[in-house]
């Protein structure tokens, strides 16, 4: 029998040590979008992607599996085995699903745990240019003068689009008709041939189409965009404390160890503080990069779960 000596131990303790991390190494990694490809969270996605790939040195994979509101795909990654191999990447409407859908597939405040918070941006109400709303107000008084006649595209029921403008029409007290769409696609092409009269979207939406079809009457941020230097916040309009901002944020599935967790989030704010990433995402997105690790970004999902959740109830919103 071979004499197990002190220098044998160690060396067997550090194997075990390594071996989970080597087992993980060799796993394919997906980052799972909950939502057709071509949108922002899928970009967001396949930029990590490629360089989560080169830096862990490991097959890594985006599957788009969306539907509804986004809860598929996070109830596909909740049910997966928590050994970071599978991950969550998202979008603002995920913090909406337990007020929005009766019978969600899966508890996002439970089933799912945060990493990490890539960013936000402010929504953006923008007019068709053919019509006569300059600023919010002209959309408030054309609409007491005949309540209803104007209408607004969302890229859904339940979207922070939809819910801001929901809330905003009645603290001005008057009723905007909503038109939800499947996309921002869909959305903007309607807005911008004239079949709508307003869209509210993420900057990143609407930055990209502003001109002469397309006019910027109000952005939701505590500050001004320097690409929208000339268009009121909704505090500067009359809405104290008023802001809806877009997020981009990665969870895992619950029980995922915390090693494993501050790792993907290491990796990923190293990656998005590279210069020409984070110019990226600034750009495309309009994004201010917050890079917050796990315990902030729970703190920050819990509010936005609360402030949205209790807009959906009051309102009587339903998927």
């Amino acid at each position: 029998m071979k004499r197990i000596t002190r220098r044998t131990m160690l060396a067997t303790s550090a194997a075990f040590a390594v071996a989970p991390a080597l087992a993980q190494s060799s796993k394919i990694m997906t980052l799972v979008v909950p939502f057709p490809p071509g949108g922002s969270t899928d970009a967001l996605a396949r930029l990590l992607q490629s360089h989560l790939q080169t830096k862990l040195g490991r097959t890594v994979l985006v599957e788009n599996k969306s539907g509804a509101a986004g809860s598929l795909g996070a109830a596909q990654v909740a049910k997966s085995p928590p050994d970071g191999s599978s991950f969550l990447v998202t979008f603002d409407s995920h913090a909406v699903i337990p007020a929005i859908l009766e019978k969600p597939q899966v508890d996002v405040e439970q089933d799912l745990v945060p990493v990490f918070l890539v960013g936000t941006a402010p929504y953006v109400i923008a007019a068709n240019a053919s019509r006569p709303f300059k600023t919010f107000a002209d959309v408030i008084a054309a609409s007491k003068a005949k309540p209803g006649s104007v209408q607004y595209a969302s890229v859904g029921i339940g979207t922070l689009g939809h819910l801001a403008m929901t809330l905003l029409a009645k603290k001005a007290g008057v009723e905007i008709t909503h038109v939800p769409y499947r996309g921002g696609g869909p959305a903007m092409n309607d807005v911008l041939g004239g079949h709508v009269d307003l869209i509210a979207g993420s900057a990143a939406l609407v930055t990209a189409q502003l001109g002469p079809n397309l006019r910027p009457i109000l952005q939701l941020g505590r500050e001004r965009l320097p690409v929208l230097k000339d268009t009121q916040t909704a505090i500067e309009a009359g809405f104290p404390d008023f802001e809806t901002l877009a997020w981009w944020g990665i969870f895992a599935p619950k029980g995922t160890p915390p090693d494993v967790i501050a790792s993907m989030a290491k990796s990923v704010r190293e990656i998005l503080s590279e210069p020409a990433v984070a110019a990226q995402l600034r750009e495309t997105q309009q994004m201010t990069l917050v890079l917050a690790d796990a315990k902030d970004f729970g703190t920050f999902f819990a509010k936005q779960v609360s402030i949205w959740g209790q807009v959906v109830r009051e309102n009587n919103i339903k998927a």
